[in-house]
């Protein structure tokens, strides 16, 4: 006597409503966030100098940046620094340009 079983097929139905496969994404998302690091007046002084720098000379920097829990790396030219609105102009490697506000910035390297 045969077994015919479905095998895999029988376990689709579990798998497949789109709010269990939503909440797990969600879940395994939220489990990868990362708390806005605290920079402290030294290190926004530091990044001010490295900033200033990068820009007189036109070198390449990366910028690391948080924003809603995950970082993200840009690296560019810094272009133009906005005192007023607090934002920083970065041109990227293929020529677009990036704005990204002070308080977003964690880390910067000048290559």
């Amino acid at each position: 006597m045969v077994i015919r079983d479905r095998g895999v097929m029988k376990w689709q139905f579990a798998f497949g409503h789109p709010e269990l496969i939503k909440g797990q994404r969600d879940l395994r998302r939220d489990q990868e966030r990362i708390t806005k690091p605290i920079v402290d007046v030294y290190e926004l002084e530091k990044f001010d100098s490295r900033i200033a720098y990068a820009m007189e000379y036109n070198l390449a920097v990366i910028i690391t940046i948080w924003s809603d829990g995950f970082t993200t790396d840009i690296k560019g030219r810094v272009h133009y620094v906005d005192p007023i609105t607090h934002q920083l102009w970065i041109e990227t490697e293929d020529g677009l340009f990036q704005r990204t506000a002070f308080e977003d910035v964690g880390v910067v390297v000048v290559d």
